[in-house]
């Protein structure tokens, strides 16, 4: 149980740097550019996954072997996280009418808990994927 704590304080550090610069980038886009927030939401997401790919293969998860098969199970559960971040942006910044950037913020939260727990049992997994 206290390796499984320590394992995701690790992955809430490597995916909350992902996920900063995610938002970094989000912002970043929503603010200097004439980009919609959701094509933002993508870019941001996108870089944000790579980057926690790699520092959660190598300090999380601490795996060296089958790198591009669990790159890509990291891809589709971080696709399934955008899309679940993608839905929430919609719901609360064009229908409910919320600030985009408090938005974006609370859909990290809900996104974090669902990543971890898919990808600590498929893309990180101790069996060869």
């Amino acid at each position: 149980m206290l390796a499984r704590s320590r394992q995701f304080v690790r992955y809430c550090l490597s995916g909350g740097t992902g996920a900063s610069f995610d938002f970094l980038t989000y912002s970043a886009l929503v603010t200097w550019s004439d980009l919609h927030f959701q094509v933002a939401n993508a870019i941001g997401y996108a870089s944000g996954t790579v980057l926690s790919f790699v520092l959660n293969a190598r300090f999380t998860f601490q795996v060296r072997h089958y790198l591009a098969p669990r790159f890509l199970s990291f891809c589709a559960v971080a696709l399934l996280g955008w899309a679940t971040s993608a839905g929430l942006l919609d719901l609360g910044v064009d229908r409910l009418g919320f600030d985009k950037y408090l938005t974006k913020a609370a859909t990290i939260v809900v996104v974090v808990l669902i990543q971890y727990n898919l990808n600590r049992l498929i893309s990180f997994r101790s069996a060869a994927p």
